[in-house]
């Protein structure tokens, strides 16, 4: 298990409210030895105009279950994770049900982690976007990055 703790989904109900996560129905579903999985429906929330699932709102699902998976690695008394890039490649139109995120760990180090995260459409498993997420680990008490002068010489 690459856990901090033995987590439970309950354990993780809270991390979704108030916030992206609970104003498009975002549901964490399962946490397995080494992976993560939540979904999204496909509804008024999070489509574009056209009616199919809005790219930013495949980034959010991918962007949440990064950022808490990386959290679920750390001593949250000590440390917290905050998102540095992320990206995605959308493969496939979604116009109803709900897409499920699966992310696992790519790469873990003392200051940074890379997670991936599959989507698939529900009802047929067909891939719908692929994402990275880059995550850097700061300590607890770190609200920001420190300013570093920088100077360009034009």
């Amino acid at each position: 298990m690459i856990w901090f703790k033995d987590y439970k989904i309950d354990d993780l109900q809270d991390l979704r409210s108030a916030n992206m996560g609970e104003h498009i129905g975002f549901e964490f579903l399962e946490i397995g030895d080494d992976f993560l999985t939540g979904r999204i429906p496909v509804d008024h929330r999070t489509t574009q105009p056209f009616g199919i699932l809005h790219g930013g709102a495949s980034c959010v699902l991918a962007e949440t279950l990064g950022s808490v998976a990386a959290w679920m690695t750390i001593d949250p008394d000590k440390y917290r994770a905050v998102g540095l890039e992320i990206n995605a490649n959308h493969i496939r139109a979604v116009m109803q049900g709900f897409v499920v995120g699966t992310c696992s760990l790519l790469h873990v180090g003392r200051r940074t982690q890379v997670w991936q995260i599959d989507m698939m459409e529900e009802a047929t498993g067909k891939r719908t976007a692929l994402s990275r997420l880059t995550v850097a680990v700061i300590d607890q008490g770190t609200l920001s990055v420190q300013k570093v002068p920088v100077h360009l010489d034009l």
